[in-house]
């Protein structure tokens, strides 16, 4: 499953929120994506234009 640049295990952070930290995809079902961040829990996102942020090995 994926929705665009994202698939289940990517570690991402919602751009609007960063004192949530790194996140971890979850799951995806249609426009609901679910990452479990470090600081936040687990947070059920909705919609297709979400602000994650991938974050790569680069980034680490």
């Amino acid at each position: 499953m994926s929705h665009g640049f994202l698939e289940v295990g990517a570690i991402v952070r919602h751009a609007h929120r960063p004192e949530w930290g790194q996140g971890q995809v979850q799951s995806i079902i249609g426009a609901r994506i679910t990452v479990n961040f470090e600081h936040s829990g687990k947070v059920v996102l909705h919609g297709e234009d979400i602000p994650l942020e991938l974050i790569t090995l680069d980034d680490l």
